[in-house]
């Protein structure tokens, strides 16, 4: 059977609250760093008072265990305040990624009941959270200054010559500054909180369905926390360690990799606001961070500035690359130009996220693979036709994973819940298998699974031949619908600056590589391909985007289905010069 369980550390967890673990770190560190924001250093000792004071603050606006606070910021100062502050307070932190458009925001606000949110005063940011804020009731909003994070002269500077990125606040009730909020009582009156209470409302799109919030207590998160402390080797390190904070902190992957790793190891958190490549490169250079999570398509963008340029990356322990798969290439591509070493994690929303990561320390960082079960977790491989069924080792099945750092559940979806469990075990949504010593290997997502002609096509092994073409730079496919086959592959790449390719040559590179069901049905070359925040690659918008295009095509011409007009190529394919 396919059981795998961490191995070499044990993880000795004791649930505890968020808010005691910073309240140790601020005790023994008082006089760290504890923050970098484009050079206005914080200390622990100041990080501990800004926070007792916003959490004052936050319980004369009414916040108590059970309130549920919104966070719709950007890495800058104010996000880890509000965010122990709520926790001190009592209250639920609800994320919300400030690119979100007035639809998204207003699905959020009204599930998870959040009545006071909190953003900064960028125009566009601010006028989309007003205006929900505003049809929707919410009794406060909460605006904290960009410039008021800035060091000295460029806070100065950005007053007299960013006017214009500065909003105007609506003259409301409801609106309050962040220097009103910290203006009274400098320390919260004492709340009872227990460590399973929710801390954090992930939002996740889930394995299916619109998207639904995690239920992360404190306890899974200090859990996660502590397997992160133990499994990058922080005990083992006494100077601080500096993490670099590119990654959004309202994702879960930069919530425990930057922000409660960081506090659980007393390391010092350089915090940039989006990841701009030079802005990185020039941070790296200038600040010499020891850690450095990120997600693949950064990896490759530094891969490919190192090429051209020297990117001394001496100073880092490990780089930890999640949120979604990490093609072989581009590691081995990272690793040559720069001489430092990544290593592949996995995780989920609802795992807060880590369940697997290779080691960073002592044991072999496998090609290909997400590496061994993070401490205290185990990993479960479960037949898809009969979830409760475990498979042998190197069957594919679906992944499912135990650890105290797993969800209590989906926010006021006991459906849902019930289906993301089997006999306890979280389901992933994911299909991968262990081998022989443990180690998890990621096939695909389920969703994404191609069904060809009665076939399962996996989108990830097209991905990784692709990823071998030296012009290809990024790629990404998906199913598109199949008249004959009911689904096909199709594919979409961008090409390295300088290099060329075409879709026929992109197709006969693949002909030995894949097989011919997996052979994509069309390649389209593209200048850029949709990212999330955090630098992801999306196949949402290409989704969405082919399914309009054969909509469209199906009413203009009935008879013809869902063609796509494009020009044929041999076996009945097709290839696509270029899109937009």
């Amino acid at each position: 059977m396919q059981i795998a369980e961490a191995r070499g550390v044990e993880l000795n967890f004791t649930p505890r609250l968020l808010t005691e673990m910073f309240a140790e770190t601020a005790s023994r560190f008082g006089a760290r760093p504890a923050i970098d924001f484009l050079g206005r250093i914080t200390t622990y000792g100041e990080l501990a008072g800004m926070i007792d004071r916003a959490a004052a603050g936050l319980q004369v606006l009414g916040v108590k265990p059970g309130s549920r606070v919104a966070l719709c910021l950007p890495n800058i100062t104010y996000y880890p305040v509000l965010f122990f502050a709520t926790l001190k307070a009592g209250g639920t932190v609800v994320n919300v990624n400030p690119l979100y458009v007035e639809r998204e925001l207003r699905h959020l606000l009204v599930d998870s009941g959040a009545d006071i949110i909190a953003t900064c005063d960028i125009p566009d940011i601010h006028a989309r959270v007003s205006h929900v804020a505003a049809e929707l009731g919410l009794r406060h909003v909460i605006t904290c200054p960009v410039a008021g994070a800035l060091p000295g002269v460029k806070s100065v500077a950005y007053r007299l010559l960013k006017r214009r990125d500065i909003a105007t606040i609506p003259a409301e009730p409801r609106q309050m500054r962040f220097a009103d909020l910290v203006a009274g009582a400098s320390a919260p009156q004492p709340v009872s909180v227990e460590p399973d209470a929710v801390a954090v409302l992930q939002y996740t799109g889930g394995t299916t369905g619109e998207p639904k919030a995690a239920m992360l207590s404190h306890a899974n998160l200090v859990a996660n926390a502590d397997a992160c402390y133990l499994h990058t080797g922080g005990a083992q390190r006494t100077e601080q360690d500096r993490v670099l904070g590119v990654l959004p902190l309202f994702h879960v992957f930069a919530l425990t990799t930057v922000l409660t790793n960081a506090v659980r190891n007393g390391a010092e958190m350089i915090l940039l606001p989006r990841f701009e490549l030079r802005q990185v490169l020039d941070t790296i250079k200038r600040r010499r961070p020891t850690f450095f999570p990120a997600v693949p398509t950064i990896f490759n963008a530094i891969a490919g500035a190192a090429a051209k340029e020297t990117v001394d990356m001496s100073s880092i322990h490990a780089c930890i690359s999640g949120g979604a798969p990490l093609p072989s290439e581009v590691r081995q591509a990272f690793e040559r130009a720069t001489g430092a070493k990544v290593v592949e994690g996995y995780g989920l929303s609802e795992s807060s996220p880590i369940i697997t990561c290779n080691p960073i320390i002592d044991g072999v960082n496998k090609t290909g693979s997400a590496g061994l079960p993070f401490p205290g977790t185990t990993i479960e491989i479960h037949d898809r036709d009969n979830p409760e069924r475990l498979l042998e080792v190197g069957q594919i099945g679906e992944i499912c994973a135990r650890g105290p750092q797993v969800m209590s559940g989906y926010w006021n979806r006991p459906d849902a819940t019930r289906e993301v469990f089997s006999n306890g075990a979280l389901r992933t949504g994911d299909v991968g298998y262990l081998d022989d010593e443990g180690y998890l290997f990621i096939v695909d997502r389920i969703k994404d699974v191609i069904i060809a002609g009665g076939y399962n096509v996996y989108p990830r092994v097209i991905e990784e031949a692709l990823y071998e073409h030296p012009a290809v730079a990024e790629a990404v496919v998906i199913g598109v619908d199949d008249p004959y086959r009911g689904q096909a592959p199709k594919a979409f790449v961008t090409l390295v600056a300088g290099e060329s390719a075409t879709p026929e040559a992109l197709r006969t590179f693949l002909s030995d590589k894949v097989s011919k069901i997996e052979l994509p049905r069309e390649i389209e070359i593209r200048e850029t391909l949709p990212k999330t925040l955090i630098g992801k690659l999306s196949k949402k918008e290409l989704v969405e985007e082919e399914r309009a295009k054969a909509a469209k095509s199906a009413a203009a011409d009935p008879a013809n289905g869902a063609g796509t007009g494009a020009t044929h190529g041999g076996d009945g394919e097709v290839a696509i010069e270029r899109g937009g």
